[in-house]
Parts: C-alpha cells; structure tokens; sequence
C-alpha cells in the first residue's frame, strides 16, 4: 500500500473548512466550561476552576494550529489522525461540567476528562512526529515539545484519581508543566511558521466563535417567556456588549497585527506570532467565554424573576466585568507585541470595567449590564473618534479576520 506524505503548505495558505470544523467542535468544549461554571451555586472556586479548563483547552488547541500551518490538516493520515482529536474533544466536552464530581464507575467524569485530553495530545505528537518525516528541521522541536507534554499527562491522571484540591493543585501543576516545558521547547527550538494569513485566520475564528457564544447566552433567557420585559432588554444590551467587542478587534486591531507579523524578518516571525497569539490571543478568547458567562447569569436571574433588582453578586459580576477587563488587556497585549504601540489613554479604558466591578456587583442585573455596555460604547467610540494608530494600510486586507 502506498503511504501517502503530508503535503506541505505555502505562505498563501489559508484556512480550511476541515480546521473549521475541527474548531467548532473545540469552541463546543469551551462552552461546556460555561455549563460547569454556572452551575449553583456559583463561587470564586468554581471560577478559578474554570479558568484552568479552559487554559488547559486552549494550550491543547494550539498545537493544532500550528500543525495546519505546516502541511494541509484536511488530507490522508493527517486528517484521519485530527479525527481522532475531534472524537476526544467532543467526549471532553460532555463531561465537563462534572469535572470535578467523582463517580463510582470505574472511569468517572474526572478521569474521563484526562483521559481525553491525553487522548489530544498524544494524537498531536503522533501527526507532528509524520509531518517531521517530511519536514526533518522540525525533528528537534518536536523532541524538546513532547517531554513537557507527555510529563504532564501524570499528575492530570493522578488529580482525575484523588479528586477535591488535590485534583485542583495537580492540574493545575500539569498545566505549569505543559505551558512552561512547550514554552522553554519553543525558545531553543522555534516552531516554523510558513503561512501568516492562515495562522492569524485561525486564532480569529476561535475568537468570533467565542464571541457568538454571547449572543447564545443572550437569547437563552428569552426563550423561556414572552418576548417581552427585562430579560428581552438585558439581552439587546448583550448584543450591543458583544458588537463593540468584535469591533474593537476585528475593526481596529486584527488586520494591523496581521500586517505587523507579515512584516517581521522571516527567522523571527514564528517567534513573534507565537509570542502575540500565544501570550496575548489566547486570553481575549478566555475573556469572551467569561463575559458570556455573565451574560448568562443576567438573563438567568431575570427570566426567572423580571423584577429581579437584588445586587448582582461578585460571581456573576466578576464574570461579565472581569471579562471585558481580560478582554481590553489582552488586546492592548497582543496591540503590543505585534503594532508594538499602546497608549496610556487605552490602558486606562482597558482597566475601567475592573474599576467599577465593586459598584456593578452591587446593581441589580439589568443595571449592572447596562453600566458594563454603556461603558464599552465610550470605549469604541473613542477608539473611532480619537485613535486611529491601528488603521491599516490596506483595505482589501482588513476584511479578513
């Protein structure tokens, strides 16, 4: 039988509908974190906790990315191999709101959990060690990546087993040692970044993904009464919410930082996008998965009482502010390692919503959301108004995402 070899890319590679729908699959897991953290009662433990899934799906998604930038991820044993990374995704994705509720079976959901995450990332190593017979100058990275990753996987299984704070304390060691040993692998060995468009085009996607799950949140409250009254109100303000978030990336800021990696030298891009992406992409997708999560509180308590006006506590309004905060900063984040430029002015507006989370944990949901939207509107408007650093250059460009 004739082996079929990877088929390399080139630098105008662009996503395809194969990794699309890989990444639907992986933005379905991160939604599932949602289930888990909502479930009552709601604390700053489960919140944390759910901060750990979603960095540990996030620091498994990555290497995926990467792979598909390297040879076509919709073709023979690489796609057949991603497959089986999607199969495991999905298994992730059903148990995780009981992530951390033992079971008496012999593989409860804890463990089920681990398993499949050990599941993705062997299958990583497996199509990143055949892509190398190809590619044998990525023979050195991939030995530096796997140790970290394949050590990891001990204490995730061994915290699944104990359960309660030791499984808290030993993932989230797993994930110091999986970020930290990827991250020590990277600087002596760089990963090869053949295609900006397509590496930048993924991270985009999981984002707008990230974001439409707002609006999900947004109308689930509404769906349970009439269509009318303040859960209808609270859900056009999610709507606006989750526009001028869009907008203060996908408008301003991601067709510049696009241009600015394709502009650094090319022994220097992969460190660049992967600092950027890495560093300061991945937690603006943290930051919409907790914004809807407040969403979905709001909407929750009022669906269930329209005349709700009790304060809307610090779980819920840690999650919609404190997301829009992790939001702003990991733009001006990625704003900095990419157009390298942040000014005062936006560092300000970026903390304004950790500001004021004392004064909206205190405002009934409705309030509290529209002091949140209201806020963001004078972000975006004076980001149109008064900067314009991040225009860029090339219209045709800035339509892609």
């Amino acid at each position: 039988m004739r082996v079929i070899r990877p088929v390399v890319v080139g630098a105008t590679h662009r996503t395809t509908m194969f990794e699309i729908f890989f990444d639907l699959v992986f933005v379905f897991a991160l939604t599932r974190v949602i289930a888990f953290m909502a479930q009552p009662p709601t604390a700053l433990l489960t919140l944390a906790q759910g901060l750990l899934l979603l960095l540990l799906l996030l620091y498994s998604w990555g290497p995926y990315t990467w792979v598909g930038n390297l040879v076509r991820a919709d073709l023979g044993l690489v796609r057949g191999a991603t497959l089986v990374a999607m199969a495991a995704i999905f298994v992730a994705a059903l148990v995780l709101p009981d992530a951390w509720r033992q079971g008496p079976g012999l593989i409860d959901a804890p463990l089920a959990l681990a398993l499949a995450y050990v599941v993705v990332r062997a299958v990583q190593l497996v199509i990143l060690a055949w892509v190398s017979v190809t590619i044998p100058s990525l023979r050195p990275t991939l030995r530096y990546f796997s140790v970290p990753v394949a050590l990891a996987w001990f204490p995730l299984v061994g915290g699944a087993l104990l359960g309660g704070t030791a499984q808290t304390a030993l993932w989230t060691a797993a994930l110091l040692v999986d970020i930290g040993g990827a991250r020590l692998a990277s600087t002596f060995h760089p990963w090869q970044l053949r295609s900006v468009d397509h590496f930048t085009e993924r991270y985009g996607l999981v984002l707008i993904i990230a974001l439409g799950e707002s609006l999900i949140s947004a109308g689930a409250g509404p769906r349970t009464m009439a269509p009318v009254g303040a859960a209808v109100a609270a859900a056009l303000l999610g709507l606006v919410s989750t526009v001028c978030l869009w907008w203060l990336y996908f408008d301003r800021l991601a067709g510049a930082a696009r241009e600015a990696v394709s502009d650094v030298p090319p022994d220097r891009r992969a460190d660049v996008a992967g600092d950027a992406y890495g560093i300061g992409h991945t937690p603006l997708i943290v930051g919409a998965i907790y914004f809807a999560l407040g969403i979905e509180e709001v909407i929750a308590r009022l669906s269930a009482d329209p005349s709700d006006t009790g304060p809307l506590g610090w779980e819920a309004a840690g999650a919609l502010y404190g997301g829009v905060t992790v939001y702003l900063l990991s733009r001006l984040v990625l704003r900095r390692l990419t157009v390298r430029a942040v000014h005062p002015a936006q560092v300000v507006a970026a903390l304004l919503p950790l500001a004021l989370l004392p004064v909206g944990r205190t405002l009934a949901p409705l309030a509290a959301l529209a002091v949140l939207t209201v806020l963001l509107i004078a972000v975006t408007w004076n980001e149109r108004r008064f900067d314009r650093r991040d225009e860029r250059a090339d219209p045709a460009r800035a339509t892609r995402p």
